[in-house]
């Protein structure tokens, strides 16, 4: 009996859930959602700053961040981090095109810092597995 390894058979990031390999609709690499998390914290940090200045921002950063991270990736599916890295959440189910409330758990999720961290093989986070959601490739 032989087997081949060809390109079909080759395990990928999104391949059990039918996403090709590379290029627009395929899972975002790891270092392109940790590059548009800082892009969203810097912004963040930014924007509380603008409102708390001269004081520092404190823990209104972590306001400023978790209701603009809610807000447009329930309402867009991005936040300005991912459109500046060409990527965005999108939700699993066929009947879904925007991720709605559940950005709500999957941004306090992934303020725990651990859950995105744990992916399984198709590249998801442990907070798009429980949100039904995963981050594409859009550019």
């Amino acid at each position: 009996m032989t087997t081949t390894n060809g390109p079909a058979e080759r395990a990928y990031p999104g391949r059990a859930l039918g996403l090709p390999e590379t290029g627009i609709g395929s899972v975002a690499s790891m270092a392109s959602r940790v590059g548009a998390f800082v892009i969203d914290i810097v912004l963040s940090a930014l924007a509380a700053w603008l409102i708390t200045a001269p004081d520092a921002p404190r823990n209104t950063s972590l306001l400023v961040w978790a209701v603009m991270t809610v807000v447009t990736v329930a309402a867009f599916g991005i936040t300005p981090g991912q459109a500046a890295l060409g990527i965005r959440v999108t939700p699993l189910a066929a009947d879904r095109s925007f991720v709605g409330l559940w950005a709500v758990p999957r941004t306090a999720l992934i303020f725990l810092i651990v859950p995105p961290l744990l992916v399984d093989a198709n590249g998801r986070g442990l907070h798009d597995r429980l949100c039904r959601t995963v981050v594409l490739r859009f550019r």
